[in-house]
């Protein structure tokens, strides 16, 4: 480090301040070590009265950087692409520092030489009940965070960093919205690189206990997910990601593979197969007519009903509730809006043409009435439901569909599936079962685009509360059986065991 070079460059986004930039701006100019060994950043949003305001308090004792952004991911990025220092110090205009927090950073480095960077302890600051509950509701998460889980330890309000690594892990994805912090987290732990945790540096957090703010922050963080889900890539850490059940089982509202799936239903009750209860089979029936007729129009309307509902208890009992119920309806607010927004922004992304999905194989166009992907016995599979509906590409013509699927609770010939294509039901005389599939012989139309469909009895496996039908690792197409066994290709969830 030259003698000109701070040690930390402390970046500081100007964007949501919540009036709180000259406590941050004094707690970071009052810190205990030399002034030459940091430097601070602040990035100006597109504000000509903020700016004015800050360079009238600031003079030359900061390095401002002005831009056209007003998202605190970007403007984060900007100042960290203009500092100088060998650790860049990433915080919040709305955070304090305590005095002593550089020179914590600076032990903390001599002390753990293994860490690549460290995130200090955010101490809430509240003002109003909804401050209070929406504190202990992120305060939960960022204990959790940083104490237990794995890699999840980049905690934006006080984040310091080597230069070299952040560089090193593609920086802060400023196309991700907040996201972009969990996506950094992820590729630091892929990577080998150490984040730790610096509990006795302490950064005050100011929360500004307002639902339009944490509503604008929600959906900022799930359009980011969305985005990144919908590209499908494959960089260091993306398989550490956990994809949401509203992204894994989007193809449910798939109106034609849900007509499907019902037509499959009706036929197979009308065979009297299944030794089903009435109560299950009008389950099954409703599971399937609501996607069949209105896609997922009525499932938004529920999740956005739920939030609504979520939002005006919490507003009631901030004026009457105890702290814990406040902060328990603070959760369950936020859980059902980011549910919404997850299925509002999926829908857009479907409409633009959709993302790349982790289906059952590369056959395999869209799927619906499929349970997450798990292991057992050295499978990695999906269970459907009882009716589950694929659709399927190949050659036009006769085309062998072969279905993998481990029979865990029954010999496959003894389950009672049936099969139906393109509504109708398939021929027994061309279905072979084996040990652990099936292989269907079909005629698939000019286009090479055709829907198939099944129904099996419910099975409900000791504990599970859901309704299983068959296990699933691959579904395959190909012009013969031996042509398909011969070639070997392993399906997407075979790629990820």
């Amino acid at each position: 480090m030259s003698s000109d070079q701070p040690m930390f460059s402390v970046i500081i986004p100007l964007d949501d301040h919540r009036g709180q930039w000259r406590q941050s701006w004094f707690g970071w100019r009052s810190q205990t070590v030399d002034k030459s060994l940091y430097e601070i950043i602040l990035v100006v949003p597109p504000d000509s009265v903020l700016r004015a305001h800050i360079e009238a308090l600031v003079g030359d004792e900061a390095h401002l950087e002005c831009s056209e952004s007003e998202h605190d991911i970007e403007l984060s990025a900007l100042g960290a692409a203009k500092a100088r220092g060998s650790y860049l110090f990433f915080t919040e205009s709305h955070c304090r520092p305590e005095p002593d927090v550089l020179e914590l950073c600076m032990r903390a480095i001599t002390d753990h030489p293994d860490w690549s960077g460290f995130s200090c302890r955010s101490i809430p600051i509240c003002h109003n009940a909804l401050s209070v509950a929406e504190a202990a509701m992120y305060q939960s998460d960022i204990e959790f965070g940083m104490t237990q889980h794995p890699w999840l330890k980049v905690l934006d309000q006080c984040f310091v960093t080597r230069r070299d690594a952040y560089e090193e892990c593609g920086g802060l994805r400023t196309d991700l919205g907040h996201f972009a912090e969990w996506v950094l987290a992820a590729t630091y732990y892929a990577r080998g690189h150490v984040i730790g945790y610096l509990d006795e540096a302490r950064v005050h957090h100011f929360y500004v206990g307002r639902l339009d703010e944490l509503e604008t922050f929600t959906l900022d963080f799930v359009q980011g997910e969305i985005r990144y889900l919908s590209e499908a890539r494959r960089d260091p850490g993306s398989e550490l990601l956990e994809i949401p059940r509203e992204w894994s089982c989007q193809d449910n509202f798939d109106t034609a593979l849900a007509r499907n799936a019902l037509v499959a239903l009706v036929r197979y009750s009308l065979t009297g197969r299944g030794w089903w209860r009435p109560d299950e089979k009008l389950r099954s029936f409703w599971r399937w007519v609501e996607p069949a007729l209105l896609g997922d129009h009525l499932a938004r309307a529920r999740a956005r009903a739920a939030a609504s509902y979520a939002r005006v208890v919490l507003t009631a009992l901030t004026s009457v509730g105890s702290v814990r119920t406040n902060a328990r309806w603070m959760t369950r607010y936020i859980a059902s809006l980011i549910h919404l927004q997850r299925l509002d922004c999926i829908t857009r992304v479907r409409r633009q043409g959709g993302g790349v999905l982790q289906r059952l194989g590369a056959n395999v166009l869209a799927q619906a009435g499929f349970h997450d992907v798990e292991s057992s016995a050295g499978h990695t599979f999906r269970w459907s439901e009882p009716q589950a509906a694929v659709r399927i590409k190949g050659t036009p013509g006769r085309n062998v569909v072969r279905i993998r699927s481990p029979a865990f609770h029954a010999p496959l010939d003894r389950i009672g599936t049936r099969f139906y294509f393109d509504g109708t039901p398939v021929a027994p005389e061309t279905i072979v079962t084996g040990c652990d599939s099936y292989a269907l012989s079909l005629d698939l139309p000019p286009t090479g685009i055709a829907t198939l469909a099944w129904s099996c009895p419910v099975f409900r496996g000791v504990g599970d509360p859901r309704r299983l039908g068959l296990s699933i690792v691959a579904i395959d197409v190909g012009q013969d059986t031996l042509a398909i066994e011969s070639a070997g290709t392993p399906s997407a969830l075979a790629e990820k065991e």
